[in-house]
C-alpha cells in the first residue's frame, strides 16, 4: 500500500499523482495552441480551445490544491 500508517498517501505518491496532472495540463495547453495556430486569423476560434485551456486550469487548480493539502504544514513550498 502507498499509505503511512495514518492513512495518509505518501510524499512520492502525491508528488507522482501532481506531475502526472501537470503534464495533463500542458497537453490540453498544447492541444488548445494546435487548434488555434490552424484557425484562420479572421475565423473565430473554435469553443474547444476554450475548452482545452479551462481543462488545463482546473487540472492544474487540482494538482495545486492537492500538494497544498498533502503538504506538512511548515513546510515550505
Amino acid at each position: 500500500m502507498n499509505r503511512t500508517s495514518e492513512g495518509h498517501w505518501k510524499p512520492d505518491v502525491i508528488t507522482a499523482l501532481c506531475r502526472q496532472l501537470y503534464a495533463l495540463a500542458k497537453r490540453e495547453e498544447e492541444a488548445a495552441a494546435d487548434e488555434a495556430a490552424r484557425t484562420p486569423y479572421w475565423a473565430s476560434l473554435p469553443a474547444s480551445v476554450e475548452a482545452h485551456r479551462s481543462a488545463a486550469r482546473m487540472l492544474r487548480a487540482d494538482a495545486d490544491r492537492l500538494e497544498l493539502e498533502t503538504r506538512p504544514w511548515g513546510v515550505p513550498i
